[in-house]
């Protein structure tokens, strides 16, 4: 059995929110605010509104799949997956709708990224069940940067060890570790060395 390793894409393995603000600025003039550390109340208008959910749903739909161009690679993130995949299987689960699933393998390959894609609505711990009956794994990690999908997996898949990780260092300030996570790494050379010591120890995480 060989370890497997889920994990997440934006703002893990690619940058994207500074590049959705810079988007949100140039077509729609409306101002992306980090400093929020959440979607809902980080975008207002010129005059002052803020954009109602349903409104940041249809900004995100506009973004994923045509401007996905425009994101960029983590540093360090090739390598440490590079290096990961010579011990464990990898999967990248991301929360994008279905269509978006060729854009992403696409987009990932083209940073030199080139492993199992799958797309994702909603909490990630049911996925991450299902990809642990699938691969039955010595050891399993996930990577992502929102809290609750880390507490989504600790209710669906309480053995799998859990990586919280902001890349974006604009973002990261604003947003506390994750209480459901393991440990918290914004960083891909500590985060891989975190995660080959779990893949050495070849234990489950305690619930």
């Amino acid at each position: 059995m060989k370890p497997l390793l889920i994990t997440d894409c934006d703002e893990v393995l690619l940058h994207m929110v500074r590049h959705f603000g810079t988007w949100l600025g140039e077509e729609h003039a409306i101002d992306f605010n980090m400093a929020g550390g959440d979607f809902a109340t980080s975008m207002t208008r010129a005059d002052g509104t803020v954009l109602e959910r349903d409104e940041m749903w249809g900004m995100l739909d506009g973004f994923f799949p045509d401007q996905m161009g425009r994101q960029t690679l983590v540093p360090h993130a090739r390598e440490a997956l590079a290096a990961l995949a010579e011990q464990a299987d990898i999967v990248v689960l991301t929360n994008l709708q279905d269509h978006c699933r060729a854009h992403r393998i696409e987009q990932l390959a083209t940073h030199g990224i080139v492993h199992r894609v799958e797309c994702n609505q909603g909490g990630k711990g049911p996925p991450v069940a299902r990809l642990l009956a699938e691969y039955a794994p010595s050891v399993a990690v996930f990577v992502d940067d929102l809290a609750v999908h880390h507490e989504s997996v600790a209710d669906s898949a309480p053995g799998v060890f859990r990586l919280h990780m902001i890349s974006e260092p604009d973002l990261a300030v604003h947003v506390p570790p994750a209480p459901a996570a393991h440990a918290r790494i914004d960083d891909w050379v500590e985060a891989q060395a975190w995660i080959e010591a779990r893949f050495a120890e070849g234990q489950p995480a305690k619930a």
